[in-house]
């Protein structure tokens, strides 16, 4: 049974005020919505505005699937790259209308190689392999994809499709460190690249940050016009229990921690992952940074279709106040 078999089969594709099915990935890139789960906010703010709020959490690897799910109704809100949601953004324009709620925070993602002989971009060949989460259209191949325009031509940008493969975070972590596989390098995410780059032959390629000019957004949360439109008081609730995480985690670094340990069943050193959500780079908002960057580069290679004016085309106004980009 494939995944989006079983989320079909175990729940209902018919959502109703006060009932909110949320998939995530892999990673402490995902720590706003840890913190929302486990401290119940959600539900909190669904009670102050009237509205018992059953929350049904899930936890998925990959755009593609993420996507597949959210245009099949077996799931309200999900999260990935910006560039996949633009994609559905572009895909669904003047029909299910899928945009942005907010983002999950600025971290950066690091393309890690273990191979000595790899120095650059220049130096990745056929017979190498570049594991991703989700090949061609996730947050870290699209990120290639726009490298690669930058230094060789947008009629190059597609120049490593060929060689990255698809494979969550955890399993690509393993391969690099224990090497001896057809995996060369890992475009990564934390806490992942972060765990690997402890390893002495491990090194960065490439940051996302030097892509896109500096800070920007990795991962946002997006849904469909409908359950924007027939759940207001729910999609408020999820909100704003996202602004209260995001309050929570700057004001309490050791507690987003434990939360962070409890919730994914880490196993990796509390101070490792304090170091983390306290790293400059590291910025933990809802506030979309640098996604316009995308959504033109993605317009002027021709994977878009539909041209937006600014980022708030494919946000949701709630978002909207905050000086977003």
């Amino acid at each position: 049974m494939s995944l989006l078999s079983g989320l079909l089969l175990s729940t209902s594709p018919v959502n109703a005020e006060g009932t909110l099915r949320v998939a995530q990935q892999f990673g402490i890139a995902y720590l706003l919505l840890d913190v929302a789960r486990d401290q119940q906010l959600i539900e909190k703010h669904g009670k102050a505005a009237g509205v018992d709020i059953t929350v049904e959490w899930r936890q998925i690897s990959g755009a593609a699937a993420m996507n597949e799910a959210l245009l099949a109704g077996a799931l309200d809100v999900v999260t990935a790259g910006t560039p996949p949601m633009l994609n559905l953004w572009d895909r669904t324009h003047s029909r299910q209308n899928i945009k942005g709620i907010a983002s999950l925070g600025s971290i950066p993602s690091y393309l890690l190689t273990n191979n000595r002989r790899i120095q650059s971009l220049d130096d990745f060949t056929e017979k190498d392999r570049i594991a991703v989460p989700s090949a061609i259209v996730g947050f870290q191949p699209r990120t290639l994809q726009i490298e690669a325009a930058k230094r060789y031509g947008n009629d190059q940008y597609k120049r490593f499709d060929s060689i990255t493969i698809s494979l969550p975070h955890p399993d690509a972590t393993a391969a690099l460190l224990t090497g001896g596989s057809e995996i060369s390098a890992h475009f990564s995410s934390a806490p992942f690249q972060y765990q690997a780059l402890e390893n002495p032959n491990v090194r960065t390629l490439l940051s996302s940050y030097d892509v896109l000019g500096g800070p920007g957004t990795m991962n946002v949360l997006y849904t469909t016009e409908k359950f924007y439109t027939d759940n207001p008081k729910t999609y408020r609730a999820f909100y704003n229990a996202l602004e209260e995480a995001e309050a929570f985690v700057k004001a309490n670094p050791d507690e987003a921690t434990e939360i962070y340990i409890r919730q994914q069943n880490s196993r990796l050193d509390r101070a490792f992952i304090k170091r983390i959500i306290q790293d400059p780079e590291v910025n933990f908002t809802i506030t979309p940074e640098r996604t316009f960057v995308y959504a033109q580069k993605m317009r002027e290679l021709g994977i878009l279709k539909v041209e937006p004016n600014d980022w708030k085309d494919y946000f949701f106004p709630a978002v909207h106040a905050r000086p977003g980009s």
